[in-house]
């Protein structure tokens, strides 16, 4: 299994060298050379099955000889044995045909953690195979980050740096970022917004001099692996209602299209889903690229749904380049378009492509709030806001196959949204009641990429 990028003129890599290297060097990001097929039979295997053993069936054809299937099976099984739920990614019916996949019971309560504990223990695995240690800068717009401190807090050989934007994330947020007290883990504040800390990730890993003496690896979704992962619970979720003798649909709120993203590798390798619906927030962008073919930036609006406020969605190139038909040079025009002039212009053809597989919709803050207070009560589920987008969206493109939406965060960590929409503030589990009384570490910063590199290289000594 090889991996390639999307702007077509990186080097081709292995899985594990394109889990450790995050961004390929000519900007684009890796996706596999060929996507494995399933057959109708051996999706049908996967009904039942606990969730460690499907994740092992799903990610296996795609990791080469990276790990061999013991040690992939004991990286899996140590990756899920933190999750609050024997079930790991539970199915709960939201009202007739339509169900929530809750995927926040991981040790940060969002569903990042089915993708960050096992790229955890994978670049542990290897970094100890190798003996070598590397720098992970990550850029959150509040759940990665908090996810990947998780993974990666008093690891030996790793350095992690999360980038978030100062002011634009909830406080529960905050604080799971900001009150590890392992040393090799640093919160940075960034004044800007998520887009601003994602261009700084860029621009390091753009910076060969610095990306190789710091050995620059990155957690984002912009990581292969971390998709991977999360293709994992479409498998689950759609077996679990009947797949593959009957397709299942799927609504995503999303910001930088890594889920979604997972959800159409799923659907390439057999998976029967029938609709993949993009819920946006009022940062709209996609839903806007999708009806007119424009993709094009108009700054971002903070909402009560911070983590999809996101205007450059960096997975989005993935799908563009199938789209494109694997056209690595069109897509790097593209990109160079989108950066020097905020927009760029899908074809017909690639239009066509993506409103093949995709369908979207849009959600504004007072719906969004009006959906948490429904949700509530019509089916006594509590939702948090991002949640509330993707089961706005999904009321809206509702058919005859079961809809699953993507429960992807637990209400607790937007307390004051939830409590806004309904009177009810939701409280943390038990294990995370003292997090609003442990000491912070933080260190604010401008938007100064010299002076983040400067910093990075003083902490880690490099």
């Amino acid at each position: 299994m090889h991996y390639i990028s999307t702007r077509g003129s990186a080097p081709v890599l292995t899985f594990e060298q394109a889990m450790l290297t995050g961004l390929a060097r000519d900007g684009g990001l890796y996706v596999p050379e060929t996507v494995p097929q399933f057959s109708p039979d051996e999706i049908a295997a996967l009904a039942g099955l606990p969730y460690e053993e499907i994740a092992f069936k799903v990610i296996r054809p795609f990791i080469g000889q990276t790990f061999d299937d013991t040690h992939l099976e004991k990286l899996i099984e140590r990756a899920y044995q933190g999750f609050g739920h024997a079930a790991r990614a539970p199915l709960k019916q939201l009202a007739p045909n339509h169900f929530l996949l809750e995927l926040f019971h991981g040790p940060t309560l969002a569903f990042k953690d089915f993708a960050m504990q096992l790229i955890g223990q994978f670049f542990q695995a290897s970094l100890d195979r190798s003996g070598e240690r590397v720098t992970i800068v990550g850029a959150t717009s509040g759940d990665t980050g908090s996810a990947a401190i998780e993974a990666f807090r008093g690891l030996p050989n790793v350095d992690v740096f999360i980038l978030f934007p100062h002011g634009r994330v909830s406080e529960v947020q905050r604080r799971q970022m900001t009150t590890p007290d392992d040393a090799n883990v640093h919160a940075i504040a960034v004044d800007g917004d998520f887009d601003t800390c994602q261009a700084l990730l860029k621009d390091m890993f753009n910076d060969f001099a610095f990306r190789d003496r710091v050995r620059l690896a990155g957690v984002n979704s912009i990581n292969w692996a971390r998709v991977l992962a999360q293709v994992v619970y479409y498998f689950s979720a759609a077996t679990s209602l009947g797949a593959p003798h009957r397709a299942v649909d799927f609504t995503v709120p999303t910001g930088n299209f890594g889920d979604i993203f997972a959800g159409y590798i799923a659907r390439r390798m057999g998976l029967p889903i029938g609709k993949l619906v993009i819920a946006t927030n009022q940062n709209d962008i996609l839903h806007r690229c999708l009806t007119t073919g424009i993709y094009r930036t108009e700054g971002v609006l903070p909402s009560i749904s911070p983590s999809m406020d996101i205007q450059v969605s960096s997975n989005f190139e993935r799908a563009v380049f199938d789209a494109y038909g694997r056209d690595g040079k069109a897509v790097a025009q593209l990109m160079d378009d989108l950066k020097a002039t905020g927009a760029f212009t899908v074809s017909q053809g690639a239009l066509q492509a993506l409103r093949e597989v995709f369908d979207s919709g849009c959600v504004s803050e007072k719906e969004t709030s009006a959906t948490i207070s429904a949700t509530l009560a019509a089916s006594a589920e509590l939702i948090c806001p991002h949640t509330a987008v993707g089961v706005a969206v999904a009321e809206d493109h509702m058919g005859t196959n079961p809809m699953v939406t993507l429960a992807t965060a637990h209400p607790a960590k937007f307390p004051d949204a939830v409590q806004g929409a309904t009177g009810l503030r939701p409280p943390l589990p038990p294990r995370m009641a003292d997090l609003f009384d442990r000491p912070e570490r933080v260190t604010r910063m401008t938007n100064d990429r010299a002076a983040l590199q400067a910093l990075i290289l003083e902490r880690t000594g490099a």
